[in-house]
C-alpha cells in the first residue's frame, strides 16, 4: 500500500470529531462510524457505516479514537468489529489513550489477519485536534509509520515514532504524568496570586516568557484565574489516563507521588459532578483550599 487514500474513522467525540473532518477536507475519502450515530451527520462529505466492521471494510486505513481501553477492545475486535472487516495489508492506526498491554495483545491478533497496528496516541487537546497541531507519538513497526504519514500530517504538528508496540501509549502514559504536575503547579501559582491581590494577566505575561513557561499556562491559566473550565479535555478522562501510567508505573516499581496526588484531586471532583469539566478544575481544588471560593 503507497499513498493511501481511503480511510475510516470510528469514534467522533471531542478530539475524533475534528479530526476526521481535517481528513475529509485534506482530500482523503473518509466513511466514518460512531456508536452515538447523530455524530457522524456533523462530519461533512463523510461516508456513514452502521458498524465498526462496515466502516473498515474496503479501507486502505482504519482510525479508531475512543475513550477507554473496553471501548477500544470492542471496536477492534468485538461483535461487528473493525477486525471483520478490515483486509489484509490494511493498517489500523489508534489514536485513543490506553492501556499499552491491551495495545500489543490487539496487535497480535490484528498481525495474525495480516492487519498491521500503530498505536498512535496524541497530545495537544481540542484545540490542536480543531488546528492540525497535534503532536503524535507512534508505537509499532517505523516502517508501517513510513507507509501512513501522509494520512497523518493533516493531523499532527510532530509525528514521533518512539519503538515497537505500546510504546505510543507509554509515551502517552508519561506525558500524562508530566502535565498533571504541571495543572497542579500552574493551579497553585494562580491561587496564590489571587490571595495576593496581583493584576495575574500581567503575572502570566511576566512568568511565561521565562523557565515557568508552559502550553497549560499559557492555554488553561485563564480558566484558573476565573474559575471557569469549559471544556477542552474532560477531567474524568485525565483520571483514567492517570490510573493507567500509575498501573505501569507500580509494575516498574516506580514511585509517582505527585501523580498519585493529582489522581486524588480529580477523584474528588469527579464524586463532586466535576468530571466533564476541562481538567484544568484541578484549579476549583487548590481555590477552595485557599478560600478564594465559598
Amino acid at each position: 500500500m503507497e499513498n493511501p487514500t481511503k480511510l475510516a474513522f470510528i469514534g467522533l467525540g471531542t478530539m475524533g470529531a475534528p479530526m476526521a473532518q481535517r481528513l475529509v477536507d485534506a482530500g482523503f475519502e473518509v466513511t466514518v462510524h460512531n456508536r452515538t450515530r447523530e455524530r457522524e451527520e456533523g462530519i461533512a462529505g463523510a461516508a456513514r457505516a452502521e458498524s465498526p466492521q462496515r466502516a473498515a471494510e474496503g479501507q486502505d486505513v482504519v482510525f479508531t479514537m475512543v475513550s477507554d481501553t473496553p471501548d477500544l477492545e470492542a471496536v477492534i475486535g468485538g461483535e461487528n468489529g473493525a477486525m471483520h472487516g478490515l483486509s489484509a495489508g490494511a493498517v489500523l492506526i489508534d489514536m485513543s489513550t490506553v492501556s499499552p498491554s491491551a495495545t500489543q495483545e490487539l496487535a497480535e491478533k490484528l498481525a495474525s489477519r495480516g492487519v498491521d497496528m500503530l498505536d498512535a496516541p496524541v497530545s495537544g487537546g481540542s484545540e490542536g485536534a480543531k488546528n492540525g497541531t497535534l503532536a503524535v507519538m507512534v508505537g509499532g513497526q517505523a516502517e508501517v509509520l513510513e507507509r501512513v504519514r501522509n494520512v497523518l500530517s493533516p493531523l499532527a504538528k510532530t509525528v514521533t515514532y518512539v519503538g515497537p508496540s505500546g510504546s505510543g501509549q507509554l509515551t502517552k502514559a508519561i506525558n500524562q504524568v508530566v502535565i498533571a504536575g504541571t495543572y497542579a503547579a500552574v493551579a497553585e501559582g494562580m491561587a496564590l496570586g489571587l490571595a495576593a491581590g496581583l493584576e495575574m494577566d500581567a503575572v502570566v505575561t511576566a512568568i511565561a516568557g521565562g523557565a515557568a513557561g508552559s502550553w497549560v499556562l499559557e492555554n488553561r491559566s485563564g480558566n484558573m484565574i476565573q474559575g471557569e473550565y469549559p471544556l477542552g479535555f474532560r477531567t474524568r478522562l485525565h483520571r483514567k489516563d492517570l490510573g493507567i501510567a500509575l498501573e505501569a508505573a507500580r509494575a516498574l516499581g516506580v514511585p509517582l507521588p505527585v501523580a498519585a496526588l493529582v489522581e486524588q484531586l480529580e477523584t474528588g471532583l469527579i464524586k463532586r459532578g466535576y468530571g466533564d469539566e476541562d481538567v484544568s478544575n484541578i484549579a476549583r481544588a487548590v481555590r477552595e483550599n485557599a478560600g478564594l471560593d465559598d
